[in-house]
């Protein structure tokens, strides 16, 4: 795994050409904003919010004109670009910076809607397993936690584009951005999560899992 240190360093030095992996993200992103139901969201959080693109589409295209949302990110360039995105919903929208670490500056039930969109490839199962309590935490009962990351293709050209990803990311994570090709339903506890919605989506041979699931 790349450390901490370095997963800030390396999306610092970035910037917005994060963005330039949309050719592969926005299909299965925008299955989630599908998926998700944020048209009746009241409170959104995201961890991990980038440059605030997914957050911008929400705001624009499908959350209530009261709703809310919060964006966290380690990488103080994204936060700051993201927070520059959020301008036009200023009052109601905001990117924070974050050391990483759970807890979030929020109370317990704060939030309807739970988003980490292509952030727990990034992790230790073990971070990943303490960002998902945290999100349970942070979800009032009955809250969606909405999920994408990279994982494991299903097609020949897609497991071809997987398995090499993965044996990169074992011998250099920055090449790949510190992500790698993971099992969401893995992670899940299943006594605290009721899973609604899987699909796993294949854009330019890079496969994606979009999880749905709803906080018992």
């Amino acid at each position: 795994m790349l450390e901490r240190p370095a997963l800030r360093r390396y999306y610092d030095r970035i910037g917005r050409g994060q963005d330039t992996q949309r050719f592969y993200e926005d299909p299965p992103s925008g299955r989630l904003r599908e998926r998700a139901q944020f048209e009746t969201a009241t409170s959104v959080v995201e961890l991990g919010c980038g440059t605030g693109r997914f957050a911008r589409r929400l705001l624009r295209e499908h959350l209530p004109a009261a709703a809310n949302y919060h964006g966290f990110e380690l990488s103080g360039r994204m936060a700051a670009i993201a927070a520059s995105r959020l301008r036009p919903w200023a009052g109601r929208a905001a990117a924070t910076r974050i050391d990483g670490d759970p807890p979030l500056s929020l109370d317990d039930a704060r939030a309807d809607r739970f988003i980490a969109n292509y952030v727990l490839d990034l992790m230790t199962p073990d971070d990943a397993r303490r960002w998902l309590d945290e999100a349970h935490r942070v979800l009032e009962p009955a809250g969606l936690l909405c999920l994408v990351s990279i994982t494991p293709g299903t097609g020949r050209a897609s497991r071809v584009v997987s398995d090499t990803w993965a044996w990169v990311w074992r011998r250099r994570p920055s090449l790949v951005g510190g992500c790698r090709p993971i099992e969401l339903l893995d992670l899940l506890d299943q006594h605290q999560w009721k899973t609604l919605n899987r699909e796993i989506l294949t854009a330019w041979s890079v496969s994606s899992e979009v999880v749905v699931a709803q906080r018992r």
